[in-house]
């Protein structure tokens, strides 16, 4: 069984366990570490979470699914193996919300998953 070490910056907010997952990261954008990933149902691959998504069932992506524990360059090819946090209690100010989205508005649905915002002092 492979582990994980993660680094408890600015982005982990708390000590609730960060259960994690490599994913495939469709391209089409370079994503930061933090940002608020969907899966599109399509394909299976995480894209930034869109919560103006309007394809439906489609595209999948309205609902928030995890959070990108590393950069990912994907403007020009997927990436495969990029590390996401399926729970975990994060920094709300370190995550990051596709243009159009915002961070409080995944809250609710992010916390059905286990994965929590929290304001860190």
């Amino acid at each position: 069984m492979a582990s994980e070490n993660q680094n408890y910056d600015k982005l982990i907010g708390g000590e609730f366990p960060v259960v994690t997952e490599r994913v495939t990261i469709a391209s089409g954008a370079n994503l930061k570490r933090g940002t608020i990933l969907g899966v599109v149902t399509a394909s299976g691959k995480y894209v930034a979470a869109d919560s103006t998504d309007t394809g439906g069932s489609a595209t999948g992506t309205k609902d928030p699914k995890a959070i990108l524990l590393e950069d990912a360059n994907a403007a020009s090819a997927d990436v495969s193996g990029a590390l996401v946090a399926l729970t975990g209690e994060f920094n709300a100010a370190a995550l990051i919300a596709k243009t159009g989205s915002t961070v409080a508005g995944f809250k609710d649905a992010l916390r059905a998953l286990c994965i929590f915002q929290k304001t860190v002092i």
